[in-house]
């Protein structure tokens, strides 16, 4: 199956595109896509690969530039699909400048949204924001200062379920391919969940299951804590529990104050989150099963 992003004809103005691919693990898998691609006079600037022994499933990134100008997404399908097709590959192919249309989400807390936005402005995160949307009015000024609309959906037990179709809707209008939960601090709905199968990222702290609710630095600290984290992950209808993307931890002594830790916390989050969307946004992150295969 073969995928095209929205807003992209596949045309690429260096006529980069990156290839990805899954299938049952056997021999010859890597000689055929090389052939394939060099068939059609395909450079390869980086491929990665991997083999799980124990799901028996093979998987596949490929960063490829064609000599031929002006080749079409179509093009491509004739040429690699009956290939892969036939060998009963998954597959995707995306021109390589393609940016996922992205949706950020964030309460009060400023530190995940300020560095995404910040390494977009910089270039150095490869997505196209498209909306901030939050449960409150806080953060409207930094999204005006990076120049993103801001959408405030105030959230209410009663008003939940109108508001995610709210959400819905924005998404589907926006063309959003990626939703990012940059310390959105409310629950989404396991219909809106499955509605959005892989698509959503989230990040907290690595401190679960040990200390839930309100101020886990600071239970953190009272329990002398030497480590602490973040996770990115994707979501699903299991609370926190969706497929790991990225992780990070950071040593702590008992010099550190509860401020303290509540600092390099955030500064761990921030730099996690963001790793974990350039991961996604590059096409390097691959499901398998309850897990992830990711090419760094």
């Amino acid at each position: 199956m073969l995928g095209v992003p929205m807003n992209t004809t596949m045309k690429s103005n260096n006529n980069q595109f990156i290839l990805t691919l899954t299938c049952k693990d056997g021999p010859g898998i890597v000689a055929e896509v090389t052939g394939a691609l060099a068939h059609i006079g395909a450079f390869i600037n980086e491929l990665a690969q991997h083999s799980d022994t124990d799901t028996n499933r093979f998987f596949m990134r490929v960063d490829f530039t064609l000599q031929k100008t002006q080749l079409l997404g179509h093009e491509l399908i004739a040429a690699l699909g009956p290939i892969f097709e036939r060998l009963g590959m998954e597959f995707n192919i995306v021109a390589s400048h393609h940016k996922p249309r992205t949706l950020i989400m964030v309460s009060k807390l400023d530190h995940c949204l300020n560095h995404l936005l910040h390494r977009v402005r910089a270039g150095s995160l490869p997505i196209d924001v498209v909306g901030v949307v939050s449960n409150h009015p806080d953060l409207a000024s930094m999204a005006e200062w990076y120049k993103v609309p801001y959408h405030v959906l105030p959230i209410t037990p009663e008003n939940k379920a109108s508001q995610e179709k709210v959400l819905l809707n924005l998404v589907n209008g926006l063309h959003v391919e990626l939703v990012v939960l940059a310390r959105y601090m409310q629950v989404l709905s396991e219909d809106l969940c499955a509605r959005l199968p892989h698509r959503i990222i989230n990040i907290h702290h690595s401190f679960l299951p040990s200390f839930k609710g309100a101020k886990p630095y600071h239970q953190a600290y009272e329990r002398g804590v030497k480590l602490i984290g973040a996770t990115a992950h994707y979501v699903t209808s299991d609370l926190d529990e969706g497929p790991i993307i990225e992780q990070e931890t950071a040593r702590v002594t008992h010099g550190h104050t509860p401020d303290a830790l509540v600092a390099l916390g955030r500064d761990v989050e921030s730099i996690v989150l963001t790793r974990a969307v350039r991961l996604h946004a590059e096409r390097r992150v691959f499901l398998n099963g309850n897990k992830t295969v990711v090419f760094s």
